[in-house]
């Protein structure tokens, strides 16, 4: 992984320089990450043992949390031990495995987002033909699509960054490794580079953006011909996965989708993409939704019985 580089490791200037504002990071992050471990754990081990969320939605809020779980897992504990020190040191392996782990589990989230917007899009639609177009093997072979696409979108991002080399400096100005902030190391002409990266990264955002806007007004427009009570829940449903969708596209887009400059705001918009939407998804989607708050007590209240009268 080391070619044309005379750069070994990078120094991370993480979120903030000063000592007690590091501290803060450390309890603010850990209260986040632990948030995120439990909210997506929770839901993980419900779906996954509830007898009543065997609907493809629940299929793919399954694959959501799961990839939610693993997309903080690979930044926030960096972060958290990062803050502990006063030189963030990461080596230059280490610096591409978490630029292909953020690509991994970042596209295997909009894919998923893009099923559920399919699920919710047939369901109410075409209520009819439900069953027959969104039975399991269909989503199985989805989320299998899913993770192919993700692995080939990582490789496309870590054969740009394995293309660049570094001669120093190794300040990287970020609290964790993307194309972005390594594009300004990189001892060569990066234009074409970030050129790739925006019609890669930044059409992957922008593309699935508009399509899931665009489906969910349509859905929405579809609701007229639905009863009063159909109506309030489908919206409810809709509403918190447009939410989630907002909440994820926005920052992506923002980081993906222009020039090669850099912007004071970065790390926190960055930030609210790899550790907050992580950490406000269970919590959207189980405080908006009676099905999953349901099961979770019916689930956890079979687990406590059993094991009181053990």
């Amino acid at each position: 992984m080391q070619q044309n580089n005379s750069v070994t490791e990078f120094i991370l200037l993480g979120l903030t320089q000063n000592p007690i504002r590091q501290k803060m990071v450390f309890v603010i992050f850990f209260i986040f990450y632990v948030g995120t471990v439990v909210g997506n754990l929770l839901i993980i081990v419900t779906i996954k043992y509830s007898p009543t969320l065997g609907s493809p939605m629940y299929f793919f809020l399954f694959y959501l949390s799961l990839t939610d779980f693993c997309f903080s897992t690979f930044i926030a504990p960096r972060l958290l031990v990062d803050s502990l020190f006063a030189k963030k040191i990461i080596t230059y392996n280490e610096c591409m495995t978490q630029v292909f782990a953020l690509h991994l589990f970042g596209c295997m989230e909009i894919f998923v987002l893009i099923f559920m917007a399919a699920d919710r899009y047939v369901a109410i639609c075409k209520p009819l033909h439900y069953p027959t177009i969104m039975r399991r093997q269909v989503c199985t072979i989805l989320i299998v699509l899913a993770w192919i696409g993700s692995f080939i979108h990582s490789i496309a991002q870590i054969i740009l960054a394995l293309r660049l080399p570094f001669c120093g400096p190794n300040l990287i100005d970020h609290y964790c490794c993307d194309l972005q902030p390594l594009l300004k190391l990189a001892c060569m002409d990066t234009y074409r580079i970030n050129l790739l990266l925006v019609s890669n990264s930044g059409a992957l955002c922008s593309s699935s953006f508009v399509i899931l806007i665009i489906s969910y007004i349509v859905i929405l427009h579809s609701l007229r011909n639905h009863s009063a009570e159909g109506r309030k829940k489908a919206l409810s449903t809709c509403t918190s996965h447009i939410i989630v969708v907002i909440l994820s596209f926005g920052p992506c887009i923002f980081i993906y989708t222009r020039p090669p400059t850099t912007f004071p705001m970065d790390k926190m918009v960055t930030v609210f993409y790899t550790i907050g939407t992580p950490f406000l998804n269970p919590l959207i989607y189980t405080l908006r939704n009676a099905e999953v708050k349901n099961a979770m007590r019916k689930l956890w209240h079979i687990k406590i019985s059993s094991g009181s009268k053990r």
